[in-house]
């Protein structure tokens, strides 16, 4: 039985990733039944831009679960709240004020939850840290959305308590609180607004980088108990990521890479399995396990440059941005259904 990083704190954390996402896609359901209640032109436009960053930010926390590499289930409580909070929604007994106050309040909770994900992270590890670095864009932009909502509720509350319309210069304060956010965290955002998720390249470098931060980690480390923690998780991690790259990635290479390029990385790839299970049958506290997972991760160096310089090109000269980010979304999917059989789901009741 390998021993990995699952322990209580990063346990946590994964529960608290699962219980962010759920209330995310829940974000996204409120903002498309708003859409159906009637909304004038301008806010309706800011609600359909809403569901379209929503929609990204599903994908992407998807990658940082995935990154991650521990799948859970959302609290129970969170799972209880969002049920009442559907009924909520999709019912009359809240006016259209109420909903948006409502929705306001959601929005602020997952700021909350993704940045204390965040600071957590700072406190567990280097390798944790890295993993949920894209939480950073959700954050940003769950945070624009609240400032945002604030102008809408001024003109749907003045709206419903005086049977007027508010001063449309609300909307003008909303961009210069828009702009202040911006100038404070704007730095975490991805750059290109229309990017529905991240790419293939970007998924796989999200995974070399954080086992080669799990290795850097180990070999700092003279406690055999964190050592074999350390491998732990990069035995699953690596494991997790070559399965989903031979299932989704190397067979639709083969045609524009080239068999005997791919050929290489798929026999690459048996050599990693093969180090894995011989590094795990060693003691951590043999100076043997060091030099076997020195050795590997210089092996997996040269894996990594291949794949990073010219299989990336290959799929970018190849593939369109619609096909690199399906791929993406694909690969995420056969990580996820291989984490979960390598048994690396945390009880969110605990």
């Amino acid at each position: 039985m390998v021993t990995t990083l699952d322990d209580t704190k990063r346990n946590a954390i994964a529960i608290k990733l699962a219980s962010i996402k759920a209330l995310q896609q829940l974000a996204l359901e409120n903002e498309q039944l708003l859409l159906t209640q009637g909304l004038d032109a301008e806010i309706a436009d800011r609600i359909r831009d809403f569901i379209k960053d929503d929609e990204k930010n599903l994908g992407i926390l998807e990658t940082v679960i995935g990154q991650y590499g521990i799948q859970a289930e959302p609290k129970k409580t969170i799972t209880e709240f969002i049920e009442k909070a559907r009924e909520l929604f999709k019912g009359s007994e809240l006016s259209l004020y109420e909903k948006v106050s409502q929705h306001e309040l959601l929005k602020h909770q997952l700021v909350t939850g993704g940045l204390v994900v965040h600071k957590a992270a700072q406190k567990i590890g280097a390798d944790v840290l890295l993993a949920i670095g894209p939480l950073n864009t959700i954050n940003f932009e769950n945070r624009a959305h609240q400032e945002q909502l604030k102008g809408i509720l001024e003109i749907l509350g003045v709206r419903e308590f005086t049977g007027q319309d508010a001063d449309q210069g609300i909307w003008a304060r909303v961009q210069d609180a828009l702009a202040a956010v911006s100038g404070v965290v704007g730095s975490a955002v991805t750059q290109n607004s229309d990017k529905k998720d991240l790419n293939i390249q970007d998924v796989i470098r999200l995974d070399h980088n954080k086992v080669n931060t799990l290795f850097t980690e180990l070999l700092q480390s003279d406690d055999p108990q964190k050592i074999q923690e350390y491998f732990g998780q990069i035995y699953k991690d690596l494991t997790a990521h070559a399965e989903a790259e031979e299932e989704v990635v190397y067979p639709r290479v083969r045609s524009f890479y080239g068999q005997d390029n791919t050929q290489e990385l798929f026999d690459e790839q048996a050599h990693v399995k093969q180090a894995l299970e011989e590094i795990k049958a060693i003691s951590p506290s043999s100076p043997q396990f060091k030099e076997k997972a020195k050795q590997l991760l210089d092996e997996l160096g040269d894996h990594i440059r291949q794949e990073e310089s010219t299989l990336f090109a290959a799929i970018r000269n190849n593939l369109s941005t619609e096909q690199t980010e399906q791929w993406a979304t694909e690969f995420k999917a056969a990580k996820t259904r291989i984490q979960e059989k390598l048994g690396v789901v945390s009880e969110s009741n605990v």
